[in-house]
């Protein structure tokens, strides 16, 4: 009876044992959920990008990072700041993600790692609407200039001005540099297509685009270099989807129309 009786008590020991280990352990079909919270760049002076209205933040990207997680499965916090220090606030740690109309250049490609292109935009000069000198970038001699700080327009100029003969002035947000043109201080600006294209067709600024584009330029998401790197391919493959199921052009056209 004894040995009967020492058994069933081992037996029981075992099976207790084994069910509190279960449920520490998951099973090899389980998959661990990521509910780490990424704390993402915008710039909120940049519309149709990203932009604010009342307590809402709205804009292509704004839309685009939010479908973005939800087709991912992710968490993000956005976290509103001047554009030219979200690099910055990247290498401080502050942030895990940026998505701020962020021109790919080899420059930033030093410093941070870019999803596919979400974006096609290009640099172009504007003006007051009632200038009639300034017809190209050809034109821009002995003028000047007004950029925005931390942009691919900002270094274009500063790469060239002395090949241009301009001054350039630089400001912290958008709309004080357009204000700077419209109110004669400065000649003209150098700004991102589709960015200059809406604020002057949404409202009457004073300003027009004139020649060409000055550029390619096409925008990623990004990420600090060599980290982060399972949410870039989160990114990648979200914006993947996006485009396939047409969500990606409800997005664009909502803030641009059909092309």
């Amino acid at each position: 009876m004894k040995k009967i009786g020492l058994f069933s008590l081992f037996l029981i020991l075992t099976i207790f044992i084994a069910a509190c280990g279960s449920k520490e352990t998951p099973t090899s079909g389980e998959k661990a959920k990521d509910e780490k919270v990424y704390k993402v760049g915008v710039d909120t002076t940049y519309p149709p990008f990203e932009y604010k209205e009342g307590n809402d933040y709205k804009g292509i990207d704004i839309d685009l990072i939010n479908a973005i997680a939800k087709n991912q499965g992710i968490k993000i916090e956005l976290n509103p700041m001047d554009f030219g220090g979200i690099i910055p606030a990247m290498q401080a740690n502050q942030l895990d993600v940026a998505i701020a109309g962020m021109s790919i250049t080899d420059e930033r490609k030093k410093v941070v790692d870019f999803s596919t292109p979400y974006f096609d935009a290009g640099l172009t000069v504007v003006v007051k609407k009632d200038n009639s000198t300034i017809k190209s970038v050809n034109d821009l001699k002995g003028k000047t200039v007004a950029v925005k700080k931390g942009t691919t327009g900002a270094k274009y100029a500063e790469d060239n001005a002395s090949k241009l003969e301009i001054k350039v002035v630089q400001f912290n947000d958008s709309p004080a540099m357009f204000q700077e043109v419209s109110n004669g201080n400065a000649d003209a600006l150098i700004e991102d297509y589709p960015v200059i294209s809406y604020a002057i067709a949404q409202k009457d600024l004073g300003l027009k685009i004139v020649g060409d584009r000055l550029n390619g330029d096409q925008y990623g998401i990004a990420v600090l270099k060599g980290q982060n790197q399972d949410v870039l391919k989160k990114i990648n493959k979200g914006l993947e989807e996006l485009k396939k199921d047409g969500t990606y052009d409800k997005i664009v056209e909502t803030y641009l129309g059909k092309k």
